[in-house]
């Protein structure tokens, strides 16, 4: 890694071609995607999931541009291992932003609670509440304000405890990396 990203902590294209951050990134995904497998469906429209913590971690721990990639990386493989009718990009851009929000907000710094919070909050914002409901309304031909609706409850019950699941996980993982010296983690 050069020193400027030594420095900034920060995870370009050129310095993310490191044999352990692929690894651990392959790993991340294959995670997201076994865990892709568990849902606890309530309605049509609303289901509980727990995929997003491996890429919540990776934008974390990686940076916005790894946490991307894990997943884009993630719902494509999801998909390819187990499909559910028509693949839906939509997804896969939700996929994707959730990794770049955690890896602007987390990436490089202390995952202090307040921080999580707020990556949180600002996930379920736009990608649950926003994104994910447009892409069930095209998909099942819903109003978006009645999608929204029936969603919303869910998005407010699930936020502090992804919250909370997704901040005792961190702080795990980045002692971890930092006890291994595995470069991208800080804590």
């Amino acid at each position: 890694m050069s020193k400027l990203n030594q420095k900034t902590g920060s995870s370009s294209a050129k310095s993310s071609i490191n044999p352990r951050i692929i690894t651990i990134s392959a790993m991340l995904v294959a995670i997201g995607t076994v865990l892709g497998f568990f849902k606890i469906p309530i309605t049509s429209l609303v289901e509980i999931r727990f995929q997003s913590i491996p890429i919540e971690i990776g934008g974390a721990v990686f940076g916005p541009f790894i946490g991307g990639i894990i997943g884009m990386l993630t719902d494509v493989l999801s998909y390819i291992v187990r499909p559910t009718g028509a693949f839906f990009p939509g997804f896969t851009i939700s996929s994707i932003i959730t990794g770049v929000i955690f890896g602007i907000i987390l990436h490089g710094k202390e995952p202090k609670l307040w921080r999580v919070f707020l990556a949180g909050l600002i996930n379920m914002i736009v990608v649950s509440c926003l994104l994910n409901t447009l892409w069930l309304s095209i998909l099942y031909s819903t109003p978006f304000t009645v999608s929204f609706i029936s969603r919303l409850p869910k998005n407010l019950v699930m936020y502090p405890i992804d919250t909370i699941i997704f901040y005792a996980v961190i702080k795990s993982v980045k002692t971890a990396m930092n006890r291994f010296q595995i470069s991208g983690a800080r804590a």
